[in-house]
């Protein structure tokens, strides 16, 4: 009986083992099937990721150096005093305001000029050329009048919290000191910018590279001899690193300038270039078009983060000191996914120019992922050298701490503004500079100004909580640019749309 029961039992046995092995099989191989998927999605081949470096590196060394030059810049200041310390950070944080105007300037021009070097329009590339130098000028000259009269009370609105007024006093008395030296060093930034952008968007990026290797050992050596007055040269403090910095700014200006015009044979769209200064009306009414949202972007944008680094001051003035180390380091490892920001702007601008949107849109997501990647990795690092970076400081031990908690932190968001900035990079080379208005600085002044406001004024929060509660707003923001990504709203040639 009991074998007659197995022998009956078998059959159906041995069908729903065949099945289970079947199911096992297809899920398998629809799991492959799907890791494949995202492998061919995200991961490129060998002659991607050597392209991608191509670009990416000497971006990275160039601003690498330039941070790094100018965290033993910080150092040196931060050497001197926490006042002179504090005073030098919140004027670098004003003309961080300057430095993205005049980076929205030309970046809105320089759209069009990467997808004209993918035509191969010199001609295109001349006329963005002069209107990214108008811009510019007419910035930096607007600029110089406005810290000029103003300076001194754009200072002070930093100066807050439970300092003595000695102390803030002496703040305003350093930054003062060095704005006006800074302010000399203003239009040479202005060119550099100009012809470095314009190097890059048509593929050279190792001379801007060189050239600010060059300006940011200049002011290295400066630095040690004018702020501490050694070999002879004076002891000038705050004085002294502005000095410093202003005299790399037109070596760095020199170089550039040279080079581009001594190679004429590689920088064809040289040739002619200040014959005339004129620009056809409809180029401009074009460039104005899309640019324009560009540079009200960078500008509130800039103007948003000044206004974030005001909320978390009313904290006192250790928290201005604090995150000015928190912010050096940071810039200092922030460089991988800045670069690989823009060379996403500048493959895909030029894929877009020669009407290869799926192309374009392949390597963008892998782009995208690599950046990510990339900076999961450089966050674990800067995680771990927290508790390190700030005894290079001659400041107290609150402030110590409290850098230390904020490194830790930029830290941790890392990937996501690895995303957001690429994603950013994505949608502008598309030419969608009015969604990367809402985007960006629309976004920050309606969530992340308002949040650090009433945190910072209204409750007792730690500054490095509030800090985070601004980062993880940005959540949001991943969405709605993974969303529009996805979409492909990005995916048009600007330049060869008609009139």
């Amino acid at each position: 009986m009991e074998i007659g029961h197995q022998e009956a039992l078998w059959p159906g046995c041995m069908a729903h083992s065949y099945k289970s092995i079947f199911k096992d099989r297809i899920n398998r191989t629809e799991g492959g099937f799907m890791l494949g998927n995202v492998r061919k999605k995200f991961i490129g081949d060998k002659q991607f990721y050597k392209m991608v470096l191509a670009i990416a590196i000497p971006i990275m060394i160039q601003n690498g150096i330039t941070n790094f030059v100018s965290l033993l810049d910080n150092i040196m200041v931060g050497q001197i005093g926490t006042e002179q310390m504090s005073g030098v950070a919140i004027v670098n944080q004003l003309i961080f305001v300057y430095n993205l105007c005049i980076f929205g300037g030309v970046s809105g021009a320089g759209i069009f000029t990467a997808q004209y070097f993918g035509q191969k329009d010199d001609e295109g590339i001349r006329h963005t050329f002069r209107f990214k130098l108008w811009v510019s000028a007419i910035l930096t000259a607007l600029v110089i009048v406005i810290f000029i009269i103003g300076g001194e009370s754009l200072i002070q609105i930093y100066l807050n919290g439970s300092s003595d007024g000695g102390d803030l006093a002496a703040a305003l008395r350093y930054g003062r000191q060095y704005m006006l030296v800074m302010l000399c060093g203003l239009p040479a930034f202005m060119m550099v910018q100009t012809y470095a952008s314009t190097l890059r968007e048509c593929g050279e990026t190792m001379v801007p590279m060189k050239a600010g290797v060059t300006a940011v050992l200049v002011n290295l050596v400066f630095n040690y001899l004018l702020i501490y007055g050694k070999f002879g040269f004076p002891e000038l403090g705050v004085v002294g690193a502005a000095i410093a910095t202003v005299l790399s700014r037109y070596v760095e200006m020199a170089i550039v300038l040279i080079w581009t015009h001594k190679h004429k044979e590689i920088n064809t769209y040289i040739v002619g270039l200040y014959k005339t200064m004129k620009i056809p009306g409809y180029l401009i009414k074009k460039f104005i078009i899309k640019g324009s949202p560009l540079l009200f972007n960078e500008t509130l944008w800039a103007a948003a983060q000044a206004t974030l680094m005001q909320c978390y001051s009313v904290r006192g003035l250790s928290v201005v000191a604090a995150f000015n180390i928190a912010n050096t380091i940071a810039n200092l490892f922030n460089v991988v996914f800045i670069a690989l920001g823009d060379s996403v702007a500048i493959v895909v601008g030029q894929r877009l120019g020669a009407g290869k949107m799926d192309e374009a849109r392949d390597l963008d997501n892998k782009m995208i992922a690599f950046s990510v990647m990339c900076c999961t990795g450089v966050a674990i690092v800067m995680f771990l050298i927290a508790p390190l970076f700030p005894q290079l400081y001659n400041t107290d031990s609150t402030t110590r701490h409290l850098a230390e908690y904020l490194i830790m932190t930029q830290a941790v968001f890392m990937p996501q503004n690895a995303f957001l900035h690429a994603t950013y990079f994505t949608l502008r080379s598309g030419g969608k500079t009015v969604v990367t208005f809402f985007f960006d600085s629309v976004f920050v002044w309606i969530v992340s100004v308002p949040i650090a406001f009433v945190l910072s004024r209204f409750t007792g929060l730690f500054v490095v909580v509030i800090f985070a509660c601004v980062n993880i707003a940005d959540w949001i923001k991943c969405v709605i640019g993974f969303v529009l990504v996805k979409k492909g709203v990005w995916l048009q040639n600007i330049v060869s749309q008609k009139e």
